[in-house]
């Protein structure tokens, strides 16, 4: 007999959305949204083989926002998609002010799987932000649409990998209604087990700025460790010289528990 129940009482086809995006309660998602903020930067100039690159190398899900959904579809093959929902560009005069960029029926249109919002925990913006995510996760309830919520310890006066500001920011997240949530990571295992303690829900850890190949996949590890439930890694992947190959050692790790060299090693890619 099939178990019709679903997870934390969201609606079936809420619960069938989400697994689109991972494989048995695992993610790894990569996140191309960066066009807004730093422009065409290097791996989205092509978006389309960088799509076909990553998913063949073993992402679950991509992210984009809505307008280069056409460039998305056809070269994905068969992983989920991800609409996100508001941006800020680095020239202007806040790159913590993001705006809404979009509607959960524009990501419906657009063939998003789910959506995602971004949400700085302790800066000038907070406010505006909540209320935001509040009412996305209210209409995205209404078209059974998962939400990731990006939920980042990020102010003036906040240290952004501090584990009680992370484990606030990723409750925060779970508070305001989202499905999954997206943070920084604390710098080792100990200390992100709490972050991951805060919320029953899915966590997954950023990439941040490329910090050489075996360094990002032994954050990957100790987050798994710590009870993290996959990535979302952008530029980490797409910048990469073999995207392909880096989603592949990214996947390993969070599929298959690989270590961080055997990963690599594992992916082709020499370990440094």
């Amino acid at each position: 007999m099939t178990d019709t129940h679903t997870p934390n009482g969201m609606t079936a086809g809420t619960a069938a959305r989400l697994d689109r995006l991972g494989t048995d309660g695992r993610y790894v998602v990569v996140p191309m949204d960066h066009g807004i903020t730093l422009g065409p930067v290097t791996g989205l100039v092509d978006i389309e083989s960088t799509v076909d690159a990553v998913t063949r190398g073993g992402a679950d899900a991509v992210l984009t926002q809505r307008g280069v959904a056409p460039r998305v579809h056809g070269n994905r093959n068969g992983a989920g998609y991800v609409v996100h929902l508001n941006g800020s560009t680095a020239v202007g005069p806040d790159v913590n002010d993001k705006r809404t960029t979009g509607s959960v029926k524009a990501a419906v249109r657009a063939g998003a799987d789910a959506v995602s919002f971004h949400i700085n925990v302790g800066s000038d913006h907070e406010r505006e932000q909540i209320e935001d995510l509040a009412a996305l996760t209210d209409e995205a309830a209404e078209f059974g649409l998962p939400v990731l919520a990006m939920t980042y310890a990020r102010g003036p006066d906040v240290d952004e990998s501090d584990p009680e500001a992370l484990a606030h920011a990723a409750r925060l997240g779970e508070e305001l209604g989202a499905d999954l949530i997206k943070t920084g990571y604390s710098g080792d295992s100990e200390s992100f087990e709490p972050v991951c303690e805060a919320t029953r829900l899915p966590v997954l850890i950023a990439g941040g700025s490329p910090d050489g190949d075996l360094e990002s996949l032994r954050a990957v590890r100790g987050a798994m460790d710590a009870g993290a439930a996959g990535v979302s890694m952008g530029r980490t992947v797409f910048q990469h010289d073999d995207p392909e190959a880096m989603a592949r050692a990214v996947s390993l790790v969070v599929h298959d528990d690989a270590g961080a060299e055997e990963a690599l090693e594992r992916a082709g890619l020499a370990v440094a």
